[in-house]
């Protein structure tokens, strides 16, 4: 398996790139932009972009999506659809345009397998950043997006946001996995669960 990561706008966010070695299948975790960096890494591995995982709904990790190619299947949780609808309700208020409501292919749950290639990624509901918040794990590695950061956990203070969910599905569904386990955040510097178990002040 290979990972890149991209730091893009609007407010430096992680987009990960992941490809099965064997297949060349591709996925892309989040899509704030469908940036030319990510386009050409694309064309370097010889990879076919097949999903795009969204780790949920808000704004800034789903600006990319209506630059995809028409095969790319975008996959998110449904409690979070409220969020895609209304992306243009926030937009202008960070002086940003307004977008196309980008296409959701496929609603995906806690539990969901997802093939991709030879790799198995499961899918991990963690609600309390919003709702619809899921974390994406294969091969030893988490991708967190705004659930948590390195010492740090996403903010509550939106709609559908909830501290003590997010600190539930912490300690429920993330430090449950093994320690070593390498945490991809939406936002700064990777990280693994036993670092975050000792250093995390929010837990």
């Amino acid at each position: 398996m290979i990972i890149k990561s991209f730091i893009l706008p609007p407010i430096e966010n992680n987009n990960y790139l992941i490809i099965d070695e064997i297949s060349r299948e591709a996925a892309l975790v989040d899509c704030s932009s469908f940036d030319e960096s990510i386009q050409l890494e694309l064309k370097k591995q010889n990879a076919n972009l097949k999903y795009v995982f969204l780790t949920h709904g808000h704004f800034d990790h789903i600006g990319g999506l209506n630059d995809l190619p028409p095969s790319v299947k975008v996959l998110m949780h449904s409690s979070d659809m409220e969020w895609v609808k209304e992306v243009n309700t926030y937009l202008p208020m960070l002086g940003m345009p307004s977008m196309e409501i980008p296409k959701i292919d496929e609603f995906i749950k806690d539990g969901d397998i997802i093939n991709l290639g030879s790799l198995e990624i499961k899918v991990i509901h963690t609600p309390g950043h919003t709702q619809g918040g899921v974390c994406f794990y294969v091969d030893g590695n988490l991708f967190s997006g705004d659930t948590i950061f390195r010492e740090s956990v996403g903010r509550c203070d939106l709609p559908g946001g909830n501290f003590n969910q997010i600190v539930e599905s912490i300690e429920n569904r993330i430090f449950t996995l093994p320690e070593e386990t390498v945490i991809y955040p939406g936002h700064g510097r990777t990280t693994t669960v036993a670092w975050e178990k000792k250093h995390n002040s929010y837990m």
